[in-house]
């Protein structure tokens, strides 16, 4: 009996050591409470760590966490300094909340008095003096905030930006960005939400009207559930519009009515949900939040909030820095008494060196401030599939794509699958015109063209549907005067249209208010004009190959070169020749290189006929081989010059560029009124275009044109030429023979596709046309449009076939050389006729019809000389030896 009531004191005993050798902790945490809650999601995650840390034993072995909370209302800073006052008398560690500034700088004022750390969980902006020696805060730190704002806005690489905040706070957040414009090159607005008022419907619409698509919202997480709704309500959930929230809640909020919306939505995550461990803490969160008092509106069923999560880990800290702190005692304090707590400064500091992986990431804080400044906020998207991290912010390396977002194989048909597109389009051929058919057609059956072609590919590649719909204006997009657009650039403006598939070229003014993709076809402005008419050909047309001057200089050079052969063959001696060969005693010599053989001989040459005489002396033979050389040369270019004058019928247009259009006034010409090319002139600095476009623009009602049909029609039936772009005049000129493109290219440009600025089809509409270009569909989508019938009595012939109007002339010589060799035969018959009556001492009349007679008797081959005078013979025996001593006399003469 004595041996148990030994043993039994002896458990007794060591009950009561182990009993005594466990150590309790109090914390204490002061809670504003809002009227449409009864907990506050703080107080919760308070409660909810405190649980976990004495379950978990391993964490601060024998000991015990406790807790005091205090529930005050809002803004009430009396209240707050009241409720510190009675937590401290109780001892506490650490105070925990409130969490708005009135109630933070009352509660912070005693802690720094009684050396016991305060500890928060919100945003706050230090002062330049802070003295709050004992003050720890496990939000990130403000400038790293305003750091990593700056850094999203220029990874998104937005130009023009619009800032709304709640609060003045705020505007402390944005400094880094405030100051940003003048070195990133950012236009930023700045704007305010209604203090006290939740309907910001007013201001959106001023956004909406002022086409503010990239909208920066500062504002805690209730007010950004708000604010959705209202976005939502007002039609701007739409792909065009990107919102970015600064609150670390918003992958909180129930994103659900807003995943297939296409809009544009990212903001940042604090939580590293990645983490298993965290995982499993949120998890276990969630099945007591849904066994408990619902939660607030907007956010989803069991969530952790940021702020909640923080101060789970800021409890956590509380264990950790106790965990190393050796005994520590906890007394009471007096608020009154100002006796501060003795193990506060070491308790403090063991706080600021801890080091713990939370549910908000690795918490190391700085030993000097104590405020959080090394941590990574994950930038979260809104996808189709819930939000998504496409990048990691390092307070110290700054901004990371995530490897999945970096590597991931883009798919252009990801948010374009299964979407149905407003196409605006305008008429005109061959892009877009009706489609024939004989019974009626509805919705995109009732357009053919290029362009819905092309719209047809783009469809199949990236999986949209479409419905096309025509300009209402029947324009493209112009600006006028007081900087508004009209056509289907104004309908890109005010979103009316997603897509404009038009021969919408790609201008410098439009690039600046819609997105274009790149060009599907390339192109310039040239002029439309009709066919000039053939000059008709003369009957001297063969002389066209050579020019006058020519001319001129190759009858003076026969003419040089038959009298420079006629001196020197009568100065050489070798032409010189004993006429009778067989009498070599004979004293007579002759030379046949008379002025007159000397000219035939040029002539025969020229003519490439030759002639009998023939050149003996070395002197005479060079002349004539040069003689030959030249004839050569000049009837080869002749002959191959003619074949080009007489074959290829010459056209006679009164213009052949714009600078002949921009010297004359008499032929008129514009462009398509509103259209890029009517753009180019209007804004173009060169003085050609200057004074064409000044030309069009005095004469506005005429020039300018409604549209290319109108054109057209003012060309064929006026003396009217117009500037148009040079693949819809190819087009015209292979179905109207009697239209032709006048000039080359004035200028280099590609039609695009369209769309609204910040729109994400841009890009993938880019993709799918270059996919189109590479295999050729593009090329074969044009031959299939632009081919017609053309002009085949022009393009089958090869050369004109020669007529009368073109070698006539050749007929008329050769009649007018027949003419004039009957003359001159007429006037040799006469002039013989007479001298021989002279001879015979006869009448001339009657000695010329015997010639006659004679000369007509065309049966007989041989005809009787006329009976000589019995003088004659004497007189010519006697002039022979006479005319022989000459020749003798100027042979001696040429010799000496």
């Amino acid at each position: 009996m004595e041996e148990r009531k030994r043993l039994l004191f002896w458990l007794l005993l060591a009950a009561q050591l182990c009993l005594s050798s466990t150590q309790v902790l109090r914390i204490g945490g002061i809670f504003e409470t809002r009227e449409s809650e009864l907990v506050s999601m703080d107080e919760l995650a308070f409660k909810f760590a405190v649980n976990n840390i004495n379950r978990n034993k391993s964490l601060i072995p024998n000991t015990t966490l406790t807790y005091d909370i205090q529930r005050i209302n809002l803004f009430d800073g009396f209240e707050a300094s009241r409720r510190v006052c009675d937590q401290l008398a109780l001892g506490v560690v650490a105070v925990f909340g409130p969490s708005h500034s009135s109630s933070v700088s009352a509660v912070q004022s005693i802690c720094n008095a009684l050396e016991v750390p305060h500890i928060q969980t919100r945003w706050k902006h230090p002062s330049v003096d802070n003295k709050d020696t004992f003050f720890i805060n496990l939000y990130p730190e403000y400038t790293a905030i305003a750091r990593a704002i700056l850094d999203v806005v220029t990874f998104f690489k937005w130009r023009k930006l619009t800032v709304v905040y709640e609060d003045s706070t705020g505007l402390m957040r944005m400094q880094e960005l405030i100051k940003a414009p003048a070195k990133f090159n950012l236009k930023i607005k700045i704007r305010q939400l209604t203090p006290g008022n939740q309907d910001a419907r007013p201001l959106l619409k001023e956004l909406k009207k002022d086409k503010e698509f990239f909208i920066l919202f500062d504002c805690s997480y209730r007010m950004a559930a708000e604010l959705l709704k209202q976005l939502s309500s007002m039609g701007m959930m739409t792909e065009y519009y990107h919102f970015f929230f600064t609150t670390l809640d918003l992958f909180a909020l129930d994103l659900e009515p807003y995943r297939y919306s296409g809009v544009n939505m990212t903001g940042f995550r604090l939580l590293n949900v990645d983490d298993p461990g965290v995982a499993s803490t949120m998890d276990r969160w969630a099945m007591e939040r849904l066994q408990g008092p619902k939660q607030e509106s907007g956010l989803m069923d069991g969530i952790m909030t940021t702020d909640a999560a923080l101060m789970y880990d800021a409890v956590f800290m509380v264990a950790i820095a106790s965990q190393r702190a050796t005994q520590m005692t906890v007394s009471s304090l007096q608020c009154h008494r100002h006796k501060p707590w003795r193990f506060g400064p070491r308790f403090m500091n063991l706080f600021r060196e801890a080091q713990w992986d939370g549910l908000t990431g690795h918490i190391v804080l700085n030993k000097t401030d104590g405020l959080r400044r090394d941590f990574d906020l994950d930038i979260i998207s809104l996808k189709e599939d819930g939000t998504a991290r496409i990048a990691v912010w390092n307070s110290y390396r700054g901004m990371n794509l995530t490897e999945s977002n970096r590597d991931k194989n883009n798919n252009v048909t990801d948010s374009l699958a299964n979407r149905t597109l407003i196409v605006t389009t305008i008429l005109e051929n061959p892009y877009v015109m009706y489609r024939k058919s004989d019974k009626e057609l509805v919705g995109n059956d009732r357009f053919e063209g290029y362009c819905l072609d092309l719209l047809k590919e783009l469809s199949n590649i990236l999986g949209f549907t479409y419905e096309v719909r025509l300009v209402a204006d029947g324009k493209y997009g112009a600006q006028n005067d007081k900087g508004e657009w009209n056509g289907m650039v104004r309908e890109l403006i005010d979103h009316v249209a997603d897509l404009a598939v038009a021969p919408l070229t790609i201008t410098y003014v439009r690039e600046k208010v819609i997105d274009f993709s790149k060009p599907f076809m390339t192109l310039g402005i040239s002029i439309l004009y009709r066919k000039p008419n053939g000059t008709n050909p003369g009957v001297f047309s063969f002389l066209n190959p050579l020019s006058p001057d020519i001319w001129m200089y190759v009858l003076l050079a026969c003419t040089g070169v038959s009298c420079v052969l006629f001196v020197i063959a009568r100065f050489t001696p070798y032409e010189w020749y004993n006429p009778h060969p067989c009498n070599p005693s004979s004293t007579l010599i002759q030379n046949n290189f008379t002025l007159l053989n000397s000219f035939w001989f040029g002539v025969g040459a020229l003519m490439r006929q030759g002639s009998e005489l023939m050149p003996k002396a070395l002197s005479t033979r060079i002349v004539g081989g040069i003689w030959w050389f030249f004839t050569l040369i000049i009837i080869s270019s002749y002959t191959a010059n003619l074949a080009a004058f007489l074959t290829v019928e010459r056209m006679d247009a009164p213009i052949d560029s714009a600078d002949d259009l921009a010297k004359q006034t008499r032929i008129e010409y514009g462009a398509v009124r509103d259209g890029s090319t009517m753009t180019f002139f209007k804004k173009s600095k060169i003085s050609t275009y200057e004074k064409m476009w000044a030309f069009m623009s005095s004469r506005k009602n005429t020039a300018l044109v409604k549209n290319n049909r109108e054109g057209i029609t003012r060309v064929l039936t006026t003396d009217y030429a117009m500037l148009m772009e040079s693949t819809s005049i190819e087009y015209i000129s292979q179905r109207n023979c009697n239209l032709t493109q006048i000039g080359g290219l004035i200028d280099s440009k590609g039609y695009g596709v369209g769309t609204p600025i910040g729109s994400p089809y841009r890009d993938k509409v880019t993709i799918a046309i270059l996919q189109l270009q590479e295999e050729g569909k593009l090329h074969m989508m044009k031959e299939k449009w632009w081919r017609g019938n053309g002009c085949p009595e022009e393009d089958n012939k090869e050369a004109n076939a020669l007529g009368v109007e073109n070698i006539g002339g050749i007929f008329i010589v050769l009649a007018a050389g027949l003419v004039l060799s009957v003359f001159v035969a007429i006037g040799e018959f006469i002039y013989k006729a007479r001298r021989n009556a002279d001879i015979e001492e006869c009448g001339s009349f009657s000695a010329m019809m015997e010639e006659l007679g004679i000369s007509l008797q065309c049966y007989k081959g041989i005809r009787k000389r006329s009976r000589p005078h019995s003088g004659a013979r004497s007189a010519c025996m006697f002039c022979q030896p006479k005319h022989a001593a000459k020749r003798e006399g100027a042979r001696r003469d040429s010799s000496t």
